[in-house]
């Protein structure tokens, strides 16, 4: 009887071990690490959450975050859920990524001004690459686009007009980048860009604050923007899908195998739920694309839109995507050869408040920049011909330092400059601004994408908002200013200068390195 009652003990005891251990699974939540495009979906999340009583947490990251944190050895995370395969290929070098399934597609295209797709002939008709190349050599079309190395949308097209100029391989291989013709052509093309982006669902926004002729994004973000257009009782824009050289955005939803039974279990539950038909046709509400080859037959006409260029009937045929390292080739050549050269002016802090760890963190931010080595690892290192401008400054500007060019000699010593200044004295955030304006206004900036990245840690003591709108107003170009708030800095005076300028605010109070990355990012 005592032998029986022992044994029934150690069941109980068994039994609440692994109750416990459940619970504990379930109690420390979900957590998906995800491109910012699922941010919409967040609903369908919260009702799966509701339904088995797991706490799903999604942790929003850029593509190249996303490949970065695939590659460390401890991933904190339970899935990963980018918008193409591409990020994984690149990233998970180990293989961890499991049960990895496409949750939903949307192409990347063109969304041009109806009025402007009508006079270029691109209506009702397939339109290929080169149609697009001659618009713009003929200064028909200017549009905006993400950078290839810092958003899915911007790779994605971007791999997709590679493969239209090398005369449709079946697959791109390392030795086709390597073709001469192919650099001429594709920097031809990439001279139409006139506003660049870090992130795709910033750039919709952008556009639609601004005066724009056309943008590449998701075929859902310019539906999205269609919309908000039509809303407004402005214009909205045709979408021209390139035949030849069209890359569809995957969104795959990946387990991260860590030998967690618990964890995988509820994977397999979200991922059969994201899969159902039910969940199927919500997410075709959202305007994304369901089904084989993006086919959708019958569908709500207010959300794809055949005005718009919309065919949902039309069995999509995307390109191929190469293997992983020639993927990778690839964004390295765009960055150093392929795309539009950038023109950049640091704007760097340097009076009084910054002393102690503000400047030790700027210098840290200049060093990811500058220092080549490092930049590469984040595809943000310099192209041959970009062009680099430092203005420090405190209560009055303390220099201008150029480089002669971007030879890794002139960014060291230009870094170099950076180190040894040492701060002290007031602040003065908008004589720098009207300075880096009035440079750049001087340049044919058309050969660029400019931008101008303001980092402070105060409160600007003169405020000259006033003429730096009069000189922004006057000079009439489209020269965004990028601000990094750090420390004390005045989130208002920045937000002023960045509405003005249709530019953003990066916050740096808890990651500043992590913010002058991005905000280097956006040109």
């Amino acid at each position: 009887m005592k032998i029986l009652f022992r044994w029934t003990l150690v069941f109980i005891v068994l039994f609440l071990v692994q109750c416990d251990s459940g619970k504990m699974a379930q109690s420390n939540g979900f957590t998906i690490l995800s491109g910012s495009e699922n941010k919409t979906l967040q609903p369908l999340l919260k009702d799966f959450s509701d339904k088995e009583g797991v706490s799903i947490q999604m942790k929003y990251k850029g593509s190249v975050d996303i490949m970065l944190e695939l590659e460390k050895e401890d991933i904190p995370y339970d899935a990963v859920w980018p918008a193409n395969s591409l990020w994984i290929s690149i990233g998970d070098k180990k293989h961890r990524v499991k049960h990895s399934k496409s949750i939903m597609t949307s192409p990347v295209v063109f969304g041009i001004k109806k009025s402007l797709a009508k006079k270029l002939g691109f209506i009702g008709k397939p339109v290929r690459v080169k149609d697009i190349l001659k618009a713009v050599l003929d200064k028909k079309l200017r549009f905006m686009m993400t950078s290839a190395t810092q958003s899915n949308s911007g790779a994605s097209a971007y791999i997709g007009f590679l493969y239209a100029l090398l005369g449709n391989p079946e697959v791109i291989k390392k030795e086709d980048l390597k073709n001469p013709n192919l650099k001429k052509q594709i920097r031809k093309l990439f001279k139409g860009i006139n506003r660049s982006s870090g992130s795709s669902g910033w750039l919709k926004d952008l556009f639609l604050k601004g005066h724009y002729d056309a943008m590449v994004n998701y075929e859902a973000l310019i539906i999205e923007a269609n919309q908000e257009l039509i809303r407004e009782g402005r214009e909205p824009l045709y979408l021209v899908y390139p035949v030849d050289g069209l890359v569809l955005a995957d969104s795959p939803l990946g387990y991260i195998n860590k030998g967690d039974p618990e964890k995988e279990k509820v994977f397999k539950k979200l991922q059969s739920y994201l899969l159902s038909k039910d969940v199927q046709d919500k997410i075709l509400g959202y305007g994304r694309r369901t089904g084989f080859g993006g086919q959708l037959g019958q569908v709500d006409k207010a959300i794809f839109n055949p005005a718009w260029g919309i065919d949902t009937n039309k069995i999509l045929s995307p390109i191929k995507l190469p293997a992983a390292d020639v993927i990778y080739e690839s964004l390295n050549l765009y960055q150093t050869d392929f795309r539009k050269p950038s023109y950049t002016i640091f704007c760097l802090d340097y009076s009084g408040r910054m002393k102690g760890e503000g400047i030790e963190k700027l210098k840290e931010g200049m060093t990811l920049l500058l220092d080549q080595e490092i930049a590469k690892r984040y595809l943000i290192h310099t192209g041959s011909d970009d062009k680099i401008v430092v203005i420090p400054f405190s209560s009055k500007i303390i220099s201008e330092w150029k480089t002669a060019n971007t030879s890794e000699k002139d960014l060291k010593q230009l870094l170099q400059k950076i180190l040894d200044l040492e701060p002290g004295g007031g602040t003065d955030i908008y004589s720098p601004v009207i300075q880096a304006i009035s440079n750049l206004a001087k340049e044919n900036i058309d050969q660029y994408v400019p931008a101008i990245i303001l980092l402070t840690d105060g409160r600007s003591g003169i405020n000259k908002f006033q003429e730096l709108k009069t000189l922004w107003d006057t000079k009439g170009q489209d020269i965004p200013v990028f601000s990094i708030l750090f420390g004390h800095a005045s989130k208002d005076q920045l937000q002023e200068i960045t509405d003005l300028t249709r530019g953003r605010i990066f916050d740096g109070r808890n990651d500043l390195v992590k913010a002058f990355r991005k905000a280097k990012g956006y040109n």
